[in-house]
């Protein structure tokens, strides 16, 4: 049966298409209704020997005028995406078609308007990337500039604070390049998953030590606290991701929470496997702006801080990479952020 199909595919590519030329598609349909209605009245007079000629040709005008009006509808929207696919080629999104037909005309529309839609988005973002790689970038770029101006020009000298303070800036911008990097990887599909048995216990330490170290850089003074429950002793996880997952949390728990408060990350399970939790003491996240905040470049309130808007969009990829969740739940003081890992 697929080889009779193919052969007719086949056969219908090679029928010759005569109206290619025309660049009308009202003017093919009215050159499509001459030629029939020409065709059957040339078989009338060869069958029955006689061809009223004035009835004839009002007939084929009127069959030709009425397809002219009738196509008007059908062509308009074709007519309208072409004016938009010129216009998206000179960056202009924002141009939709009127669709009311349910033909595979209108189908074509709708995916059209959903095409524009999705590229509009996607320039947008790509601004605010640009946007907001280009502001993340030149603050730690100008603090390390002054740092080495001060050392070259003798203002200061290249003792351990000043290289501490140059040290912390170029890790700033390791941590950005890093994040630009996993998204290169998120919009290409292209990780995978390193899994292994990773006892819980032991990555709470690392990461509360690796946050303890990024808080001093930072000059914030925030106390860590981690507790582990009974049944959390470990889960199959790739460690690096989970590690930059829960560092992530962290950093983002010190930069929004007050001074001298607590950050602290719990690990516990339930019917649907591993819960890890951080909690801070900051103003926490609005009802209306959790789900927003694991978008890639929405930073909400809370980016007053800094922060480019990816980490938590990065955090949530790692998160589903597993077959787990993330979210924003509700908390009596600051923001806690629940992950939950099959186990």
């Amino acid at each position: 049966m697929s080889a009779l199909r193919a052969r007719a595919v086949t056969l219908l590519e090679l029928l010759p298409r005569p109206l290619d030329p025309v660049r009308s598609i009202k003017v093919k349909i009215g050159i499509l209704l001459v030629a029939s209605g020409a065709a059957g009245l040339a078989y009338f007079w060869l069958m029955i020997g006689w061809l009223p000629p004035t009835t004839s040709i009002t007939a084929i005008i009127g069959a030709l005028l009425t397809s002219q009006v009738l196509a008007h509808g059908m062509t308009r929207p074709l007519r309208d995406m072409t004016a938009a696919a010129k216009a998206m080629a000179r960056g202009d999104y924002s141009r939709r078609i009127r669709v009311t037909a349910r033909d595979e005309v209108g189908e074509l529309g709708r995916a059209f308007n959903q095409m524009s839609a999705d590229l509009d988005a996607a320039d947008r973002h790509r601004r605010e990337l640009i946007a907001n790689v280009s502001h993340e970038l030149r603050t730690p770029i100008a603090a390390l500039q002054a740092v080495l101006e001060n050392v070259v020009d003798g203002v200061s000298s290249a003792d351990p604070v000043t290289m501490r303070t140059a040290l912390a800036q170029t890790e700033r911008l390791g941590r950005l390049v890093k994040e630009l990097l996993d998204l290169s990887r998120i919009d290409a599909g292209a990780h995978t998953l390193d899994r292994e048995r990773v006892e819980v216990h032991g990555l709470l330490a690392e990461v509360v030590a690796e946050a303890e170290v990024n808080a001093v850089a930072a000059g914030r003074s925030v106390r860590f606290t981690s507790s582990v429950g009974r049944s959390a002793t470990s889960v199959v996880a790739d460690r690096e991701r989970l590690h930059q997952v829960l560092v992530n949390l962290l950093d983002n728990a010190v930069r929004h929470g007050p001074a001298d408060g607590e950050v602290r990350v719990t690990a516990g399970t339930s019917s649907a496997g591993l819960v890890l939790e951080v909690r801070d003491e900051g103003p926490g996240i609005d009802a209306a702006e959790r789900d927003l905040v694991f978008r890639r470049f929405t930073r909400g309130e809370r980016a007053r801080g800094g922060g480019t808007g990816l980490g938590l969009a990065i955090a949530r990829w790692v998160v589903e990479l597993h077959g787990g969740t993330i979210a924003v739940v509700d908390s009596t003081r600051g923001c806690r952020i629940r992950i939950t890992l099959p186990a």
